[in-house]
């Protein structure tokens, strides 16, 4: 049985992009782990047996939106507060750009997202610690390359 390729955590980034000019992507330091995720949002329509209207009826499922949601935690590092707190406190939606990367591969998907949440917070004499989440705010554009 040949085994799975799979890469480490430090290979998925979360960056987001300066707001003036070009876009200029950094990861804000701190993140110990992230996860990502992605939702389609489903229409239901009951489907009738046309030749025994008496049947009980199967759901049909229909596909109408698509959704990514981020969430990212680790300590608080001072060089990453401005960033968070700037992208919070923002009424408009930041560039993003997640990786992930794979020994040959790197997808990568660029958008726009809204800072839901910042959780700071930490217990006497343990470090701070941070908590994001981000909604899509738009289509996220998923691309793929060879990994350099």
């Amino acid at each position: 049985m040949a085994k799975p390729v799979t890469t480490k955590g430090g290979k998925v980034r979360v960056l987001l992009g300066s707001g003036s000019g070009p876009i200029v992507y950094a990861a804000p330091c701190g993140f110990t782990s992230k996860s990502i995720t992605i939702s389609k949002n489903l229409e239901e329509v009951s489907i009738p047996d046309c030749d025994d209207p008496d049947k009980v009826d199967w759901i049909g499922r229909d596909a109408t939106s698509l959704s990514m949601s981020v969430t990212g935690e680790g300590v608080l590092a001072q060089a990453s507060v401005e960033t968070w707190m700037d992208a919070v406190e923002s009424v408009d939606s930041v560039p993003v750009k997640i990786e992930m990367e794979f020994p040959t591969t790197t997808w990568t998907w660029t958008g726009y997202m809204q800072v839901e949440s910042a959780e700071m917070g930490g217990a006497n004499g343990g470090r701070v610690t941070n908590n994001v989440s981000m909604q899509s705010d738009g289509e996220m554009v998923r691309t793929s390359a060879a990994t350099v």
